[in-house]
């Protein structure tokens, strides 16, 4: 058995840094400008230490950008190096000067430090032909240090020409990647990237980061116009959110952050901004859905930590137990606020349900956990005017059977039959009420939804005038109004059925049956396609309305006008349940016309 060392070329390393360690080119400069920021913080600590004297308001960042020599400078006052630490943290790739760091001070505040793999550096080689680094220690008695390499395994170094503490870095900017020479693309970068780092960026003499981050605030100390003017430096075309949550964990992870529910109304548009993942005040990814359940992917805001573990170009999310527990703990926030807001201000949550609902709805029927602890968060708009839980509609209604509606702004007369009865009816008009109501009978033992058209009810018939008189067929009269409209609808897989309802002024309706349209519904929302299980439908004709008692004696007068009115009143049914085919409605709308023109001519002779 023979034993050795992998061996591993820098002249096959770098090319493999430039081209493949990062997707985006414009990271060069968060790496650049987070390793600045690292060797202020190493100062600071230092500081406390007694190894070093400095005053704060002397920390800061210069970018500048010559067009002429095409050069991008990030100069730092940092800690610098000597030129021996250059070529310990330089030109060993893969060294990571801030992680020994962390090991040395770990006690002394070191976590703050951003640099974690020794790469960010070499980031800067994907846009230059040739880097240079000015270095001046704070160490007294150290001379500055040159080095430069232009992206081949050699290098040099020389004295530097710097003579305050700090380091400069110089970037000749290749010939495709110029424009990073542009003061606009480079402050887009920075506002992107770095905007809230804790030490002024300046930008050919301008600063870039004057916006502190609020959620480094203790909430106590935030007011509700500081929150909001964050969110529209976050968000600035967006208007105000409804309400947020402050974050602020030290164990078992270290986590900080803000929550902000947007204005989302019915839909939730998935083109807009979402929440922003930080790693030590430095922007990492706008794509949290790893980090948060599936139904608060519309929440918009911050998320800080230092645990979240990010991959090599510290660009996105790695999944392990951290992020799991960390969505686990932000999804009980949200149900911790959805109930506190409820229960400090009943009024002011029903206002906001537009824009809570479907986070609440989606959230319920995704996670058990979530459901449990909002529950009681679940409100419904009734016939009443006033808005009800579900355990509090049952304790009203102890029979369990649950009325609803599905659309408060179309109110017909087969809801008003039902409100006569002194029904409390629940209005329904969100897509997801479909499977949250199977969900919840699920939940509820003996709790059934019954949509108002979807069975005929006992209630809303008259048994008192119904056509039950036998003829000398042995039919009823009933029975031949049903018969007479089977002729005269042919259509395929359609009942009709005769009733005697306790209004008049409901002529017919078409019944889909509550197992049938959930169906339907959870196609629907899930985009697959129905089954070819047939288009059942029940047309009901009511035999205690006037119209329909007229229309057997019209056949024996114009039976045309008879066959047409039959046909426009089931497409009328068809229509008010948003069932009536495309292709039917042009010649619903043509024979309209012919019945209102043959209806005023009759009249007008």
């Amino acid at each position: 058995m023979s034993q050795g060392t992998l061996k591993i070329h820098s002249e096959n390393i770098l090319p493999i840094i430039k081209k493949w360690l990062y997707t985006d080119r414009d990271i060069f400069l968060r790496e650049l400008i987070s390793n600045a920021c690292d060797a202020m913080s190493k100062l600071k600590i230092l500081r406390d230490q007694g190894k070093a004297d400095f005053k704060d308001e002397e920390l800061r960042i210069d970018i500048t950008l010559d067009t002429e020599k095409k050069t991008l400078q990030i100069s730092d006052t940092g800690l610098g190096m000597t030129g021996k630490e250059v070529e310990k943290y330089i030109a060993q790739l893969a060294f990571s000067g801030a992680e020994e760091f962390v090991k040395k001070y770990q006690d002394k505040g070191a976590d703050e430090i951003i640099g974690h793999f020794g790469l960010g550096f070499y980031s800067s080689f994907m846009v230059s032909d040739t880097v240079e680094i000015d270095t001046h220690s704070y160490q007294k008695n150290t001379k500055a240090a040159l080095w430069s390499c232009d992206g081949s395994p050699n290098y040099t170094l020389d004295a530097g020409t710097r003579e305050e503490r700090g380091t400069t870095i110089t970037l000749h900017i290749n010939k495709e990647s110029e424009e990073f020479l542009e003061e606009a693309r480079i402050r887009e970068m920075l506002l992107k990237h770095c905007r809230f780092l804790p030490y002024p960026i300046h930008l050919n003499g301008t600063h870039i980061n004057d916006k502190e981050p609020l959620w480094t605030k203790p909430a106590s100390e935030c007011t509700d116009k500081e929150y909001i003017d964050f969110y529209h430096t976050l968000y600035p075309l967006e208007p105000d959110p409804i309400f947020w949550i402050h974050l602020n964990v030290d164990y078992p992870f270290h986590l900080q952050g803000i929550l902000y529910f947007p204005k989302i109304g019915k839909r939730i548009d998935p083109n807009q901004p979402t929440l922003q993942l930080y790693c030590n005040r430095v922007f990492v990814s706008d794509n949290c859905k790893d980090l948060i359940p599936d139904f608060l992917t519309v929440l918009r805001g911050v998320i800080d930590s230092p645990d979240i573990p990010l991959n090599v170009s510290r660009s996105n999310l790695q999944m392990d137990r951290t992020v799991r527990q960390l969505a686990s703990h932000i999804s009980k926030k949200v149900s911790d606020k959805l109930t506190a807001e409820l229960q400090s201000n009943r009024e002011s949550f029903i206002e906001k349900w537009p824009d809570i609902e479907m986070v609440l709805k989606l959230g319920i029927l995704q996670d058990d956990k979530f459901y449990d602890r909002v529950k009681n968060c679940l409100i419904w708009k009734t016939s009443e005017e006033t808005w009800t839980t579900l355990d509090e509609y049952m304790e009203r209604h102890p029979e369990k059977k649950i009325y609803y509606h599905h659309d408060e702004k179309q109110v017909t007369h087969f809801f008003d039959m039902y409100k006569e009865k002194g029904i409390e009816i629940l209005f329904a008009p969100s897509h997801l009420d479909t499977p949250l109501m199977t969900f919840l009978e699920g939940k509820h033992t003996g709790a059934t939804f019954q949509r108002l058209d979807g069975a005929i009810d006992e209630l809303i018939l008259d048994k008192d005038k119904e056509k039950t008189v036998l003829d000398s067929d042995g039919k009823t009269e009933a029975v031949k109004i049903a018969d007479y409209f089977r002729t005269k609808l042919p259509q395929e897989g359609l009942e009709v059925e005769a009733k005697s309802l306790s209004s008049s002024t409901v002529p017919a309706f078409i019944m889909l049956s509550e197992k049938e349209r959930r169906m339907r519904d959870y196609f629907a929302l899930s985009g697959q396609a129905l089954p070819n299980i047939g288009n059942k439908q029940t047309f009901v004709i009511n035999t205690n309305s006037p119209l329909i008692q007229s229309l057997p004696k019209l056949e024996t007068k114009n039976p045309d006008l008879a066959t047409s009115l039959v046909k426009q009143l089931y497409e009328l049914s068809l229509l008010s349940q948003r069932e009536l085919p495309a292709e039917d409605f042009s010649p619903f709308l043509k024979r309209s016309s012919e019945l209102l023109e043959e209806l005023a001519t009759a009249l007008a002779t």
